[in-house]
C-alpha cells in the first residue's frame, strides 16, 4: 500500500491542534487546499461522523465522501474514503512535545480495482504531489492553531 507520511511540531498543546483539525463547519476556512466541506451527519465530530470534502487537484474539482472511522481526543483519529478504485486511510496523531504538539499524518492508499491496481505502478509522480499537498495542509492547521485565539 503506498503511503506518505508527514510531521510538524506545532507551537500549541495538543487538545488545541486536536479541535482545529477536527471542526469540520471551518475547515476549507483553515485548510488553503480545501475548497469546500458539507458535513452529512449530526452532532459533534466522532467515529461515523461523515462530510463531502472539495479539493481542486491538478486543477480539477474533486470531491470524496469521507469518514471518521477512529477518534481518540486529543491523541489520534483516522479518515477513510473509497474513490477511483482504492481505499484511503489518513491517520493523524498529536503528540505533546516540550514546546507543543508533533502532529503526524499520514495518509496510505490500497488499490481495490484491476485498474487502481496498473495506477499504483506508476504512482511515484502522485506520491510526490501527494507529499505537498499534505505539507501544506499541516502547515495550516499549524498556522491556526499558533495564532491568538
Amino acid at each position: 500500500m503506498p503511503s506518505v507520511e508527514v510531521e510538524r511540531t506545532i507551537a500549541a498543546p495538543p487538545d488545541r491542534a486536536f479541535r482545529i483539525a477536527t471542526d469540520l463547519e471551518n475547515l476549507a476556512a483553515t485548510v488553503s487546499g480545501i475548497d469546500s466541506v458539507e458535513v452529512l451527519t449530526e452532532g459533534p465530530v466522532g467515529e461515523g461522523s461523515r462530510w463531502r470534502e472539495t479539493r481542486t487537484m491538478m486543477g480539477r474539482p474533486a470531491t470524496e465522501e469521507m469518514w471518521v472511522t477512529a477518534f481518540e481526543a486529543p491523541r489520534r483519529f483516522v479518515v477513510e474514503a473509497e474513490s477511483h478504485g482504492a481505499h484511503y486511510r489518513t491517520e493523524m496523531t498529536f503528540e505533546p512535545e516540550s514546546n507543543g504538539t508533533r502532529v503526524t499524518m499520514v495518509f496510505a492508499a490500497r488499490p481495490v480495482t484491476f485498474l487502481a491496481r496498473l495506477f499504483a505502478l506508476f504512482s511515484a509522480v502522485m506520491l510526490r504531489s501527494l507529499r505537498k499537498m499534505i505539507e501544506q495542509d499541516l502547515e495550516d492547521l499549524k498556522q491556526a492553531a499558533e495564532s491568538p485565539a
